[in-house]
């Protein structure tokens, strides 16, 4: 879930421009619920019409610190009606290393609801490889920096073989971010990424765009 803001006259608004008044602002907390429920009330309305996708919603430092969040989310699914397994929760390196002992208890927490845990922006961090094997997540997300330059930078493309191989040997799955061209695409499938996401296959839409996408796109779902 992409949380874009509609400005009246400047248009849409990218999350990397007003998230970090939201943090500032002290109201992250509230407005990750809000997202968390507009998130599990869509994955609600797929699965009614036969939809079966789930939908990824990034945590940040203060909601790993805030105890109420396993509960918040519990009581967001049992009143919609939604399986755990229709929510991935995304956080980063930083977010988990700033408190890693608390982080983890609500991470196990999470983990132990049925929840999907990923770790989003992969590298760009400065994580311990010996707590990471601890935290219980399902994928490595490879940022996009790295995925950029996997075609031209040979030293980006050692990055991301690297850490498509690391995410392999714990178990996990590999994520690449921001593709942007076939090309990119074409070599990820070579070294045995898992996922890729990006531009090239669809950019950020309103729901209505997105349920079109889904039926019509040759990357949507297939009957």
């Amino acid at each position: 879930a992409l949380s874009c803001c509609q400005h009246p006259v400047e248009g849409m608004i990218d999350p990397d421009e007003f998230i970090p008044m939201v943090k500032q602002s002290g109201l992250i907390q509230p407005f990750t619920l809000w997202v968390l429920e507009q998130a599990i009330k869509q994955c609600k309305n797929w699965t009614d019409t036969g939809i079966d996708i789930s939908i990824a919603v990034n945590l940040s430092t203060r909601n790993l610190l805030d105890p109420d969040l396993p509960g918040n989310i519990a009581k967001l699914l049992e009143s919609y009606k939604v399986a755990p397994k229709y929510l991935s929760l995304e956080i980063t390196e930083s977010a988990v290393m700033s408190r890693p002992e608390n982080a983890l208890n609500i991470l196990k927490q999470l983990d132990e609801m049925g929840l999907k845990l990923s770790i989003d922006d992969f590298g760009t961090g400065y994580s311990s490889l010996a707590y990471l094997k601890k935290l219980p997540v399902k994928e490595l997300k490879i940022d996009q920096s790295f995925v950029f330059g996997l075609t031209t930078n040979d030293d980006d493309a050692v990055i991301v073989r690297s850490t498509i191989d690391l995410a392999h040997n714990l178990g996990l799955h590999a994520v690449a971010e921001g593709v942007e061209n076939q090309d990119t695409l074409d070599l990820l499938a070579i070294l045995n990424c898992d996922i890729a996401q990006g531009y090239h296959m669809g950019r950020p839409m309103p729901i209505q765009e997105l349920n079109h996408w889904l039926k019509n796109s040759p990357w949507g779902i297939q009957d």
